[in-house]
């Protein structure tokens, strides 16, 4: 009997200590935190891409992504980067529920280095969609639909990468 709970004993431990891994906080480089878009019409989508690189020595966890809004999809709300790696964060925007000036936020959660939080922030004016003449908004989507343009949005010196 004496046997049985010595075994039964040290297979517990080695169960409770080999199940408990504590994540270590690495750190990450992500361009372009705050982003101001150019306006789009109203039922546009807009794609976001953020790319982040894990600069630490440890595995970057991404736990869970929180957006403000319902309007905000994700391809993944979990994800692990190796160290050294860099992966990317597709979102995509339907404004087809707002119009005017709106504001954004969209929050990682994960074993960052100095904060379990990554906030990644945007905004955009939705402009409603007009029935009996070409908008500017319309015209510039025609426009750079026939040019290649790299990115959608600017960044002021103000709110560079916070």
């Amino acid at each position: 009997m004496k046997r049985i709970n010595i075994f039964i004993t040290a297979f517990l431990s080695v169960i409770y200590y080999g199940c408990s891994s504590e994540l270590k906080p690495t750190s990450v480089i992500i361009n372009d935190t705050v982003r101001h878009y150019y306006p789009i019409a109203t039922d546009d989508i807009l794609k976001l891409s953020y790319e982040i690189e894990n600069t630490g020595k440890e595995p970057l966890v991404i736990s869970e992504i929180q957006t403000t809004c319902g309007c905000i999809a994700t391809d993944n709300q979990r994800k692990v980067i190796p160290e050294g790696q860099k992966a990317t964060i597709n979102f995509e925007y339907d404004s087809s529920k707002n119009i005017g000036y709106v504001e954004h936020e969209i929050l990682l959660y994960g074993n960052f280095e100095n904060s379990s939080i990554y906030k990644l922030y945007f905004d955009v004016n939705v402009v409603p969609g007009t029935d009996y003449t070409e908008d500017y908004e319309i015209l510039y989507k025609e426009r750079k639909n026939n040019i290649s343009v790299k990115k959608n949005y600017y960044i002021d010196s103000l709110t560079k990468d916070r």
